[in-house]
């Protein structure tokens, strides 16, 4: 256990490789996982007119799915981040349910979407606000993950070990 400036507790593990590898490959993983949201973000902005409009953006979203499957084993695998972080501070158990909980819906609308997407009669106009729906959540989410980070390693974490 060390002791802070300001006189509270930070746990072990923020200080060894946690806070180095663990949060270095978080890091990589998260670049990545906005690089295919940008990459779906792009494909569905491209003109309707397009004749291949659809699949390419069927082909962005199974990219983003795969990227979002990993960031989903990094994050709640038995070792991943949040076990760390859970270990090193409990108190966020609530923030961790909600991440995780989100993880399903996120994946669940994905889902949606490929299945939607392969629909010709579906117009573009809807594909697009739906689109658009999943990309807020991603986005939505992707704060909250880097909010409950701070949380847990920038800051004091008092004496909870």
């Amino acid at each position: 256990m060390t002791v802070t400036p300001q006189g509270g507790f930070v746990a072990p593990s923020l200080l060894g490789a946690t806070s180095h590898g663990q949060l270095g490959a978080v890091r990589r993983h998260r670049v990545e996982l906005l690089h295919h949201i940008h990459e779906f973000e792009r494909a569905i902005a491209v003109p309707s007119a397009e004749p291949d409009w659809r699949n390419q953006v069927a082909g962005r979203l199974a990219n983003l799915r795969r990227a979002f499957a990993e960031h989903i084993a990094v994050t709640e695998g038995e070792e991943g981040l949040y076990a760390e972080l859970l270990l090193a501070a409990p108190r966020l158990a609530r923030a961790v349910g909600v991440l995780v909980r989100e993880h399903a819906m996120i994946a669940r609308a994905m889902d949606a979407y490929a299945r939607r997407v392969s629909e010709p009669h579906l117009e573009i106009e809807r594909l697009r606000a739906w689109a658009s729906d999943l990309l807020r959540g991603l986005s939505r989410h992707r704060q909250r993950g880097a909010d409950l980070v701070y949380e847990a390693f920038a800051t004091d974490i008092g004496g909870e070990t």
